[in-house]
């Protein structure tokens, strides 16, 4: 297809999702990086946070923890440790793992129970927040 770039999301259970789509926005563990068909090659680690697509004048989300990225100017490949599509996310399991996140912060303990909390808090804040845009957005 002229015009569009094809997004595969790999975790080691599936293949999530292969399309062909218009534009892919990723949280690269440098930053947030874009990629529209005839991109460079690129090599990128992911970090936790959101991977957008567009298709069309449609934005889609999910949520993907830690991975990689590689980039050819006809296909993106991502290949996460874990990748949730947006419609996927229980936003009430999400929020239960925050408040349950925020009280094993709270409780402190060795530095590695500590970062290990932070590292819940930060995923499962993030997987609200794109269930909750999600529902937002289909029920609009």
């Amino acid at each position: 297809m002229a015009g569009t770039i094809l997004l595969e999301v790999v975790t080691p259970e599936k293949l999530l999702l292969s399309q062909q789509v218009d534009e892919v926005i990723a949280p690269g563990s440098e930053g947030e990086f874009g990629v529209l068909p005839g991109h460079c090659h690129f090599l990128s680690t992911l970090r936790i946070g959101e991977l957008r697509y567009r298709i069309g004048d449609q934005t889609h989300s999910m949520a993907v923890l830690w991975g990689f990225a590689e980039v050819t100017p006809t296909k993106v490949t991502v290949m996460a440790e874990v990748a949730e599509k947006a419609e996927d996310i229980d936003v009430e399991r999400a929020t239960a793992k925050v408040a349950d996140a925020e009280r094993r912060l709270q409780a402190g303990g060795l530095p590695s129970d500590v970062k290990e909390a932070q590292i819940s808090l930060e995923k499962a804040r993030m997987r609200k927040k794109i269930a909750e845009r999600a529902r937002k957005t289909s029920h609009a």
